[in-house]
């Protein structure tokens, strides 16, 4: 069955799923079984090798690939207050088309998610709109100015967990009030681990391409330090403790040994932390974010971290901007790319295809384990909501920002080769984006 592209907007008109998936590759217990997927009014009633019934809308997939829906633990959708750099909107289906079925969204927002007022104006565009299950995080601070907390206990229902994201919290006993207070409140602190103070203005990493182009850079002491101090208020409070887009050795170590510890910590990284080394760059702002790409040695320590389980999983850090504002170069562009719609296929084929990380990890770290941490469920659970999405692993492509759906364009992965398309995506028992199947 050849149906035209089309990507579909959420909403109240959206019709709960009924579908047959014929002769699928599913994602079972670390590995694809041959399979017929089969959906009833938006839930997922069984996943067998029985014949579909007369009348069934059936998709033959006999080459096709079943996973369950992967969850962005780290994206800036932009709405309330800076639509024109994106939209619930546009972020969940930019999400939707890279087989993203959740995201967990950052609040340096207008208004910021400081009070349940603010909250409530980011959920209710949420449910107006989004394709996607969207999951927004409430700040750690009032305004993110890191003076006094949030009314964090008005908005831990509605929450899985507080973020200043995009700033740290700079001081100790401010940090430690929130770790408490989200311990009574069983959240957890989603950290944006920056010591502002030795930042001194760096624009990327303090390394070799930073020296030869007079660039001020940005030291990794500026990460490590302050989680190596969020560690230690940890083992003092007892909080449950996630670290955001992990970019430096000496972070993996002080992870791995919190873990070791037995300490409630996870942690993040990015495609391009994984996939780059601050020898890439270029003077274009579609290589500057915060923190930034680092040296080959950071790579190699977060890649073996990712392998060994020391860092949980991947977020994109998706941060869309507009074209005026990505265009300054390395010194002057605003911090952020996009990556919602890319990060899968470059994983597959930068990574699983040579050998160096497996499927099963590659999945773990897109699907269970930000599930699992953020309390999400399971994908391909019988007799849950339907959420997953399939894909033709035989494609080949290269990336190109044109084809985005996102608002955002800039991307440092410009023309590298992917493999991996995506098809279809459900999510939460409705259809958010199908192409050509």
């Amino acid at each position: 069955m050849m149906l035209p592209i089309c990507v579909f907007r959420a909403g109240k008109g959206r019709k709960q799923m009924n579908m047959v998936l014929k002769d699928a590759r599913v994602w079972n217990e670390g590995r694809f079984i041959c399979s017929n997927v089969f959906v009833e009014d938006g839930i997922l009633k069984e996943v067998s090798t029985r014949t579909p019934p007369e009348g069934a809308q059936v998709i033959d997939c006999g080459t096709y690939h079943v996973f369950p829906g992967f969850t962005d633990a780290h994206v800036h959708l932009r709405e309330p207050g800076f639509s024109y750099k994106e939209t619930m909107e546009t972020g969940s289906r930019a999400a939707a088309r890279g087989g993203f079925t959740a995201v967990i969204t950052m609040p340096n927002l207008n208004p910021m998610p400081d009070t349940l007022d603010h909250l409530q104006v980011q959920l209710d565009r949420i449910k107006e709109v989004a394709c996607v299950r969207v999951l927004p995080l409430g700040t750690i601070t009032a305004g993110e100015k890191g003076q006094t907390l949030s009314d964090m206990e008005a908005m831990a229902p509605f929450v899985p967990g507080f973020s200043d994201d995009g700033r740290g919290v700079q001081t100790d006993e401010l940090m430690k009030q929130a770790m408490l207070s989200t311990k009574r409140l069983h959240k957890i602190i989603v950290a944006h681990v920056e010591d502002e103070r030795l930042v001194q203005g760096g624009v990327i990493h303090d390394g070799a391409y930073a020296k030869k182009h007079g660039l001020p850079g940005n030291p990794s002491a500026s990460e490590w330090k302050q989680l190596e101090r969020d560690i230690a208020l940890l083992r003092e409070t007892g909080a449950a403790y996630h670290a955001c887009h992990v970019s430096a050795k000496e972070s993996v170590t002080l992870i791995r040994n919190a873990k070791a510890e037995g300490l409630d910590i996870t942690a993040e990284t990015a495609p391009h932390y994984l996939l780059m080394n601050d020898g890439m760059l270029q003077d274009e702002g579609r290589f500057k974010m915060n923190p930034p790409i680092r040296a080959e040695e950071d790579r190699l320590a977060l890649l073996a971290g990712l392998v060994d389980g020391t860092i949980d999983m991947v977020a994109t850090d998706h941060a869309p901007h507009s074209a005026e504002e990505k265009e300054k170069g390395l010194l002057h562009s605003m911090n952020g790319i996009v990556g919602l719609e890319t990060a899968f296929a470059l994983l597959y084929h930068h990574l699983v295809k040579p050998g160096i990380l497996s499927m099963d990890r590659l999945v773990d770290a897109l699907h269970t384990s930000p599930n699992r941490r953020f309390g999400i469920p399971m994908g391909l659970a019988i007799g849950q909501p339907a959420s997953f999405s399939l894909w033709d692993l035989n494609a080949e492509s290269s990336v190109d920002s044109a084809e985005f759906v996102s608002k955002g364009k800039a991307t440092p992965f410009e023309g590298w080769k992917a493999t991996g398309k995506c098809l279809m995506t459900v999510a939460q028992g409705k259809l958010a984006y199908r192409e050509g199947v």
